[in-house]
């Protein structure tokens, strides 16, 4: 199962079979790409069967895609079982799918805040209980892509921290469960990364003068195609702990620290905005959020529909 290996500690992805979830644009897509030029065969899932599909055809190799919203349990427990019977296997899964939102917590769209927490941590947990048991055949690895919002909350990002920082915990609790096993248990951290969803959350004068108030070197936006090689690198090695941006790494030791810090410093930068955060409502961020807010749209008129008797 491990084939030849590219490096130390790193093993050949040609063959492997490897699902990513959120797989539609940003990092997915790109991640997707990079892996299949490394001779992977791609499964991709995620909202919107266009990109998906555009994304699928531009790869070097096998590939398909399945669409899915990755919080409902039996469309994704379905997704694993025809994966596996179509290429025979899975070897690495990659829970990308998440969505953004912003703005204070006491002004927030509990809708769009609800829904942070829907995609990112349970349609993460949905994922991994999908795909273990095909993970535990061939003694794979599952990769939790996180973010620096895991290990140091921020104002104004309220359920995206809460989300990350569970998904991490999750991460954690998963690989003491399932190491015995022979299932292997990363997670990804990424900061700022130049995506939709970044993009979108810029759109907001507000948000994006805050975030350029952060400390280096939290507060740039950082190029997605270094930080996705870094995750390729991270699946050949299935390792433990991922980091996109090389800096992130020496945050790990300063994170017991870093609540206070960001309670004092967050305070005063919420002081200095004062009035110019009072009603901010930032729903779903990006392209991303634009397509999970249409799906659910959809999805609740057809439910209406079918409920409607002549």
């Amino acid at each position: 199962m491990s084939g030849r290996g590219n490096g130390r500690g790193a093993r050949s992805l040609a063959g492997q079979v490897i699902v990513v979830t959120g797989a539609a644009r940003g990092v997915g897509a790109l991640l997707a790409r990079k892996l299949s030029a490394r001779g992977a065969t791609l499964a991709l899932v995620g909202l919107e069967p266009d990109e998906l599909k555009k994304v699928a055809a531009a790869l070097h190799g096998p590939a398909h895609h399945w669409p899915a919203d990755v919080t409902d349990h039996a469309a994704m427990a379905q997704i694993a079982g025809e994966v596996k019977d179509r290429f025979g296997k899975v070897d690495v899964v990659v829970a990308n799918a998440g969505v953004a939102t912003g703005g204070l917590f006491v002004d927030s769209d509990p809708v769009a805040w609800k829904r942070v927490i829907e995609v990112n941590l349970i349609g993460s947990a949905v994922t991994g209980r999908a795909f273990l048991p095909v993970l535990l055949e061939s003694r794979g690895y599952f990769l939790q892509i996180a973010s620096l919002a895991a290990i140091t909350p921020a104002p104004m990002l309220t359920a995206y921290c809460a989300s990350k920082s569970g998904v991490e915990a999750f991460a954690h609790s998963l690989r003491a469960e399932v190491g015995h096993r022979g299932v292997r248990v990363g997670v990804g951290y990424l900061s700022w990364t130049d995506t939709d969803m970044v993009r979108g959350a810029d759109r907001d004068d507000t948000f994006r003068e805050m975030r350029a108030r952060m400390p280096w070197p939290s507060n740039k936006t950082y190029p997605l195609g270094p930080a996705v090689d870094r995750l390729v690198a991270g699946i050949e090695r299935r390792s433990a702990h991922v980091y996109g941006q090389w800096w992130l790494r020496g945050m790990q030791s300063l994170r017991g620290c870093l609540p206070a810090l960001i309670g004092t410093v967050g305070q005063r930068e919420v002081r200095r905005f004062g009035e110019r955060l009072d009603g901010v409502r930032i729903g779903l961020v990006g392209a991303g959020g634009e397509a999970d807010e249409k799906a659910r749209a959809a999805a609740h008129v057809e439910g209406v529909t079918e409920g409607t008797h002549p």
